[in-house]
């Protein structure tokens, strides 16, 4: 069995969304479980969770971006973890991430860019969307999957006035399920060539 933990912070419920369907996303493989954690529940490194977090085989990192960075819990989380990184314990785990923002850019890409920075602090490996963008052509349109055009990692757009039940729209949903999926897969290979490698040592 291959394990997928999802690492997330969610402020007004439109990021726990987002996780959620990164979660069917990856429970769309066989063989493979998702685990959802709240990253205010990850603050002191000395809860249950991280023992469960050190045996995933992957951990995607989520959260809204909050002026141009992680939301505060968040980054809580990534800041408790300097003893997994002195100890390099989540080398080689597979790593992606994703975010949430009321506007279509809200500098989003930064906080993928804080994710994918704290990952390779901790030798981990990253996967980026493997999608190409839905919504760059006059003949696309923004019902396409990937319509923000995102790459390095997953990206989703909330309107401020809208509940999690509508918002995200069902396009980001799907590319979150996508993304999920592809995280999974790549998990599944990635434990696969570790243990080819190991047996043929």
């Amino acid at each position: 069995m291959t394990t997928v933990a999802i690492v997330y912070h969610s402020g007004y419920g439109h990021t726990a969304a987002v996780a959620d369907h990164v979660a069917k996303g990856v429970a769309s493989v066989p063989g493979v479980t998702a685990r959802l954690y709240k990253a205010e529940e990850l603050a002191s490194p000395e809860s249950g969770p991280w023992a469960e977090l050190a045996a995933a085989d992957a951990i995607v990192f989520g959260a809204p971006t909050y002026m141009g960075s992680a939301s505060a819990p968040m980054k809580q989380f990534m800041d408790a973890s300097s003893k997994v990184w002195m100890a390099q314990g989540w080398k080689d785990k597979v790593a992606a991430g994703f975010t949430n923002s009321a506007s279509w850019s809200g500098d989003k890409l930064s906080t993928l860019s804080q994710f994918a920075v704290f990952a390779a602090q901790l030798g981990m490996v990253w996967v980026g969307m493997g999608m190409l963008p839905g919504f760059n052509m006059s003949t696309s349109s923004p019902e396409n999957v990937n319509r923000i055009g995102s790459f390095l990692g997953l990206m989703t757009q909330a309107n401020a006035d809208e509940g999690p039940d509508v918002a995200p729209p069902q396009s980001d949903r799907k590319t979150a399920e996508l993304f999920g999926q592809r995280v999974a897969e790549t998990a599944v290979r990635w434990k696969a060539g570790q243990a080819a490698v190991q047996q043929a040592a």
